[in-house]
């Protein structure tokens, strides 16, 4: 059923606060049409002028839901997470309403369990997931730092010494540290998809994929 939910199809977002707000406008942006829903008159108000449709209405109510439209959606989105409570009954309600895709924020791995079992698809840790990050950004000379499943990560950083004015086959990125340099970026120059005999230069900036064990010793190999 979820495979063939439209790309552009609308979304309801449950919650205005920073990850809600966050989320509501960045799809906005996309140019996806957006239905807010908060219980805080001042915070629909403030959002009415900034996505498609805002609503104060209380999503732990079914028929709140009902009255707005809700089961019109085949995406919504629980932002909601201060209230593990509030948060396990507005999923349950997503549930009942039979909305294809459920994504949820979730404050703790317990609360997220709950919500998988309960029927949300999508269960997102936002507060972990940029601790995590930041943990990585501030511990080498990493510039950006993107993790996927099965501890696979992408990563902009600047070029260890060991590689700089050799191309990737003779610095042996790949044989050695195990690390693919995916791209490559020249002072001001676009990136650039990196080939076995590209030469990464001092100023340059680099793309890097591979677990995360192997992209922290290949950050950490020095300036």
């Amino acid at each position: 059923m979820a495979d063939l939910i439209k790309h552009d199809a609308p979304v309801l977002v449950i919650g205005l606060g920073r990850f809600g707000a966050a989320t509501a406008g960045q799809l906005d942006r996309l140019g996806r049409e957006v239905l807010v829903v908060d219980t805080s008159e001042l915070l629909v108000q403030k959002w009415s002028e900034r996505v498609t449709h805002a609503v104060q209405a209380d999503a732990r109510n079914i028929d709140a839901l009902r009255q707005i439209g809700a089961e019109d959606f085949s995406i919504a989105v629980c932002a909601t997470g201060a209230s593990v409570e509030a948060s396990v009954l507005i999923v349950a309600n997503l549930v009942d309403l039979n909305i294809p895709q459920i994504w949820a924020k979730a404050i703790s791995t317990s609360h997220g369990k709950i919500l998988e079992r309960i029927g949300a698809n999508h269960v997102i840790y936002p507060e972990a997931e940029a601790g995590e990050r930041v943990a990585h950004l501030v511990s080498g000379r990493m510039l950006d730092f993107i993790e996927f499943d099965d501890d696979f990560a992408l990563v902009k950083m600047y070029p260890p010494k060991p590689i700089r004015g050799l191309n990737l086959i003779d610095s042996g990125v790949r044989s050695k540290h195990r690390v693919t340099v995916v791209g490559v970026k020249s002072p001001g120059k676009p990136f650039t998809y990196a080939t076995a005999e590209t030469v990464v230069s001092n100023h340059d900036l680099i793309i890097v994929s591979g677990t995360e064990g192997d992209i922290e010793k290949f950050a950490a190999l020095g300036t």
